[in-house]
């Protein structure tokens, strides 16, 4: 299986173009710590894929070789696109795919049902389909645009995609989650916060990491270190610490066997 990650971090990357904290003025001082929306590009036995549609999609395509149109000139290897929610965040790149002649989206049904509206938007330019995704549930948080649907499975979802499991939110750790994980040969997880207190700590929030729909890393990463695949948090805040390449946080996960995943790292599984 081929993989490709296309990005790492959490809602509006890093740096955060309205934000000065530490983190992103880190990044903005140093290039190399910039990290764009948390997203795979994965080659399936049925062709291409991107997981979530970012608002930095574009521009991940084009980091990525395989990814690449030609030799013609509108054709493309990207079939589609796997979604774990429907987050603006994770979503809101479909509508820069409207180029496309026709375009797979695989989610599941709420996930699709609350994204009605794009695909009206998206109607008149592509043919847009869409399927179910292989998924485990792993939060019924809603987007705020959808606060006002009805409480249903499926809103986060882990994603099996044949050795990988990809989890880049993680409100709670199922069972069926967790048989997944130890069957799989990778799995790359929600490291949006180091500590349940870091929103309310940094001034992000009201709300506590856990209420936010994140499990924090220090609530996950002893359990990850015991899985025998490998193992990569993804999808940091600006405000985590990790951020920082010389963060002390490394070394804590180092020590357990438990890697940050990069933006433009490959997996070959």
């Amino acid at each position: 299986m081929r993989l490709q990650v296309l990005g790492t971090a959490a809602g509006g990357g890093v740096p955060q173009w309205n934000c000065a904290c530490p983190g992103c003025s880190g990044a903005r001082a140093h290039p190399g710590r910039r990290r764009r929306h948390a997203s795979l590009a994965v080659q399936l036995d049925d062709g291409a894929y991107v997981v979530n549609a970012t608002p930095d999609i574009a521009e991940q395509i084009e980091s990525c070789a395989w990814l690449r149109p030609g030799p013609c000139p509108r054709e493309s290897p990207l079939k589609g696109v796997i979604l774990t929610d429907a987050e603006l965040d994770h979503t809101i790149g479909l509508l820069r795919l409207r180029e496309a002649d026709a375009l797979e989206v695989r989610s599941t049904p709420v996930v699709r049902h609350a994204l009605r509206p794009f695909a009206e938007l998206l109607r008149p330019y592509l043919q847009l389909t869409w399927a179910d995704a292989a998924t485990i549930p792993v939060s019924g948080k809603r987007p705020r645009y959808a606060a006002g649907s009805p409480e249903a499975t499926g809103w986060v979802s882990a994603l099996r995609l044949g050795p990988l499991v990809y989890a880049p939110a993680m409100g709670v750790w199922p069972d069926e989650l967790d048989e997944a994980f130890r069957q799989a040969a990778c799995v790359i997880v929600d490291g949006t916060f180091w500590d349940d207190e870091e929103p309310r700590r940094t001034g992000i929030s009201a709300r506590t990491a856990t209420q936010m729909g994140h499990l924090p890393i220090e609530a996950t990463m002893e359990r990850l270190s015991k899985l025998p695949g490998r193992r990569l948090y993804t999808h940091l805040n600006n405000t985590n610490p990790l951020v920082d390449p010389a963060a002390e946080q490394h070394e804590v996960l180092g020590e357990l066997g438990i890697e940050v995943a990069a933006d433009g790292m490959v997996i070959d599984l």
